[in-house]
């Protein structure tokens, strides 16, 4: 497991301005990417045991992060 942050911008450099943009203009794509942001903030702090978690509620919160991280790279691929 790795206990490396998976922020936006470090997953999809190639979008970074992309995702700039998305954020100002899209209030959907903003509030994908506050979600995203905040469960990967859980998860992160999860992993390092900062805030300890069961592992199935840790692997839920991997599950939304990932479902969430396919949603944004559909939008940034339109």
């Amino acid at each position: 497991m790795s206990h490396t942050p998976h922020e936006l911008h470090e997953e999809f450099p190639e979008y970074a301005e992309k995702m700039s943009a998305l954020k100002q203009s899209d209030a959907h794509f903003a509030k994908l990417a506050e979600e995203y942001h905040e469960i990967n903030r859980k998860v992160h702090r999860a992993e390092t045991n900062v805030e300890p978690m069961e592992q199935l509620a840790e692997e839920d919160l991997r599950k939304q992060r990932a479902v969430l991280k396919d949603q944004i790279y559909g939008m940034l691929r339109a």
